[in-house]
């Protein structure tokens, strides 16, 4: 068979398997409906796409996102086949950062060509251009965004239902999206079996010049800052549910990998780069090691590797070097 008739054999197959799980969908939610009521709808993936070789996007409509569409990238592993339900596949969520998107890891790394992967599941959500993996607090009165609670519970569900994804699963990020990462792993104890965070807002609270720093990238594209976590004084409680470093007690027992640059030019940087960003988070990620040795936490990895800035180089880099402690947490290094 030529290549082209195998593409359009994969397409037509997940197709017939999206058809299936919509009506499977519409049937619970029949089905969980009282005689005579309006049905209510839950998360449901409206369209796929394929875009390359191993490659397939999701269009997922999201109650927790105020109804709206967003988009979701696979890789998927060698014999993934969503229509057959007797076979479930290990899971990395990959999570972008700020100003990224659900494309970001596949445009600007080479994690499509990683051979390790090629038994995984990853899983590459969009998180919003700076959605911070949270149910915004919008003023107490919550609703949309709703990211956690799209990721967690709406995307979870979906993908176990009919997208071949098992419940073993691990997560990675960068950046915004390494505290997605480490925060997840804490607020959903047992949901990650590890957890890595490259360059990450590891201790948002650490001082005045970190809270004043993730409340510009709040106010981004004009929002309003308050709406995320709202004041970090008046509601330094939800600030705190939100910091990896307060929550280290809860990954006491969970493979932690935390690595980031010091902000100066390293040798993936062009000569003479600084990074103010990378400078604060490197000493947010030192506070949270700290905290973690003295919680007593087990299984963490460090890599504080100096030189270094704000820079998808060293993303990549770390993303390889933190495989071998998540392939092993999922069980897939054998």
């Amino acid at each position: 068979m030529t290549a082209v008739p195998i593409r359009r054999a994969r397409l037509l197959l997940i197709v017939g398997a999206l058809l299936f799980t919509l009506m499977s969908n519409a049937s619970v939610s029949a089905a969980a409906e009282p005689s005579g009521a309006a049905p209510s709808r839950g998360a449901e993936v409206v369209a796929v796409t394929q875009v390359a070789d191993r490659q397939v996007d999701l269009s997922v409509r999201s109650p927790a996102l105020g109804g709206r569409t967003v988009n979701v990238r696979l890789l998927t592993p060698d014999g993934w086949d969503p229509g057959d339900r007797s076979r479930r596949w290990p899971t990395l969520w990959l999570l972008h950062g700020c100003c990224g998107d659900y494309t970001s890891w596949t445009g600007k790394t080479d994690v499509a060509q990683t051979e390790s992967l090629r038994d995984v599941l990853v899983v590459m959500p969009e998180a919003g251009w700076n959605g911070w993996y949270s149910d915004w607090w919008n003023y107490g009165q919550g609703s949309d965004p709703a990211w956690e609670t799209f990721h967690t519970k709406e995307l979870r569900r979906l993908l176990e239902q009919g997208w071949g994804a098992s419940g073993n699963r691990v997560v990675a990020g960068l950046s915004m999206g390494g505290q997605g990462a480490l925060m997840y792993a804490a607020r959903h104890p047992g949901m990650f079996k590890a957890a890595a965070s490259y360059s990450g807002s590891a201790h948002p609270l650490l001082d005045d010049e970190s809270v004043n720093r993730i409340m510009g990238y709040f106010a981004g594209q004009g929002d309003d800052p308050l709406r995320v976590w709202g004041d970090p004084v008046a509601q330094r409680d939800v600030w705190a549910d939100h910091d990896p470093f307060h929550l280290a007690k809860r990954l006491k027992s969970t493979p932690v990998y935390l690595s980031c640059g010091d902000g100066t030019a390293g040798p993936l940087d062009p000569p003479g780069s600084t990074n103010a960003l990378e400078a604060d988070f490197n000493r947010q990620n030192h506070a949270l090691a700290g905290e973690l040795e003295r919680v007593g936490a087990r299984h963490v990895v460090t890599h504080f590797y100096g030189p270094g800035t704000h820079r998808w180089a060293y993303w990549e880099r770390e993303l390889h070097a933190s495989l071998p402690m998540l392939l092993h947490a999922l069980g897939t290094d054998r």
